[in-house]
């Protein structure tokens, strides 16, 4: 029997994070989402933190970043790369800032 915090299958996980099982599927297949391992004869099981990184994900791409970039955030999650992590998301904003600006004066 899963444990109450990671009681979520595939599916239900698509739906607490509003994304298609292929959308998990394809995050996992590059790295972005842990596969949980799958108990013998069972189901995998999802919980609270495969939201939360889900979430991210999907919220860094709409910012802008292409999941290469989020890949490399992810990296620097551990929390004793703040410097990197802040640094990469300055690049991003900066880069961006500088697109608009120049499809904005054409």
């Amino acid at each position: 029997m899963p444990d109450e915090m990671n009681s979520l299958t595939i599916g239900g996980l698509a739906k607490a994070a509003n994304v298609s099982v292929e959308t998990i599927r394809y995050y996992q297949r590059r790295g972005l989402i842990p596969e949980p391992q799958r108990p013998l004869g069972g189901i995998r099981r999802y919980g609270p933190s495969d939201i939360g990184r889900l979430s991210f994900v999907k919220t860094s791409q709409q910012l802008g970043f292409s999941l290469d970039e989020v890949s490399d955030l992810l990296r620097l999650e551990d929390g004793t790369h703040c410097q990197e992590a802040s640094t990469l998301a300055e690049r991003k904003v900066a880069r961006r800032t500088w697109e608009d600006r120049k499809a904005t004066a054409n």
